[in-house]
């Protein structure tokens, strides 16, 4: 069965998308921990982010450096971090946090409230600067 990030990337469930590549798909999350809180999605669907192959998850990464980028000029945080954890969906990914201030507090289980008019002012300003 399909995972939700499978369903986000076929365009089956609607996503507020930043970009794409033939093998990856980001797109901010729908719990943000932050404003701008991007995951960056291999399209292969495999659960664990290390049993990826060298090369796809090296791919992953660039990827991730990419967008992380695209955060940095968009948003202005201090610097963007990458959390791994891959509890929450069956499919591997990053998160990519816009960190803010030194004493931010970066978890998953921190949830900020983000309008959904400024979901997509953040995805189109992202989008924007992100060069694949």
């Amino acid at each position: 069965m399909a995972t939700i990030f499978t369903k986000i990337i076929k365009g089956e469930i609607p996503c507020y998308k930043i970009a794409e590549s033939e093998t990856h798909y980001s797109f901010l999350d729908i719990n943000p921990i932050a404003e701008g809180h991007t995951l960056i999605v291999p399209k292969k669907e495999v659960d664990y982010l290390f049993d990826l192959s060298d090369d796809l998850l090296g791919d992953t990464m660039i990827f991730a450096k990419k967008v992380a980028k695209g955060i940095d000029k968009a948003l202005n945080p201090i610097r963007t971090g990458i959390i791994v954890e891959g509890l929450e969906v069956p499919h591997a990914h990053i998160h990519l946090v816009p960190i803010y201030k030194e004493s931010q507090e970066v978890s998953l289980k921190r949830k900020v409230d983000v309008s959904e008019d400024r979901m997509k002012e953040l995805a189109d300003l992202i989008s924007k600067a992100v060069e694949i």
